[in-house]
């Protein structure tokens, strides 16, 4: 794969053998981001789980105290008063069975992420084929699916990003943009990989964080020594 003259560049300063602290990993990070707009940096956390377990799937959610730098656009499918909580918490879109055929037929999805009532779910099941492969499906877990709206709404709005295991077990997360201070991103970064251990599966066997990379957008990955990064 070919790349360009600026990932070439930014490449030279990252020793691919060597395992950074979080301080330096975050600093190469950011150093290396040098498209034209302002990249996202993320985390891509390898681990030792099997996710065809069901005791070993890790999915959850946590806010990132300097947020993730993207304005996020929420639906709510709620009815009566919780519809207005999530309106008067800041949802851009709130409604019932009406937004189905939308979304459905007419390939809306201009929403980044979805919460429903409880008293809902029955609505949203049927949505299952279109929101599950692309993420979209509130659940429990990741606290999109409640009866206090207002506070998922103003939690998501705050900075909260859910993580989950792909199908490689790997988890990827964004903890910022590249405009951040170094501070803001190693703050967040470390704020998730707090949440990332808690959720350790008890049932695992052997090495749970087996690697993890900082990256931005178009940027290089920085290896992190993951001894330093479990607790």
């Amino acid at each position: 794969m070919k790349r360009g003259k600026k990932y070439v560049e930014a490449a030279k300063a990252i020793d691919r053998a060597t395992l950074y602290d979080t301080a330096d990993a975050v600093a190469l990070v950011k150093k290396s981001a040098v498209a034209k707009f302002d990249e996202t940096i993320e985390a891509h956390i390898r681990t030792g789980c099997d996710g065809r377990h069901a005791d070993q799937q890790i999915r959850g959610a946590v806010v990132l105290p300097h947020g993730t730098g993207k304005k996020v656009r929420v639906l709510v499918f709620a009815k009566g008063p919780k519809a207005d909580e999530a309106t008067a918490a800041g949802a851009e879109f709130v409604g019932g069975e009406e937004l189905i055929p939308k979304i459905q037929n007419e390939n809306w999805f201009e929403f980044d992420v979805v919460v429903a009532t409880p008293d809902m779910m029955g609505v949203v099941g049927r949505l299952g084929r279109v929101l599950g492969p692309k993420g979209l499906m509130p659940n429990p877990k990741a606290g999109t699916v409640t009866m206090d709206v207002a506070k998922a709404v103003a939690d998501i709005k705050a900075g909260k990003i859910e993580y989950r295991l792909d199908k490689t077990n790997i988890i990827h997360v964004p903890i910022g943009k590249a405009s951040f201070t170094e501070e803001q991103l190693a703050d967040n970064f470390q704020t998730l990989m707090n949440a990332i251990n808690k959720a350790k599966p008890n049932t695992l066997k052997g090495q749970y964080l087996r690697s993890v990379t900082l990256t931005s957008t178009m940027g290089p990955g920085v290896k992190l020594n993951v001894a330093k990064l479990a607790n």
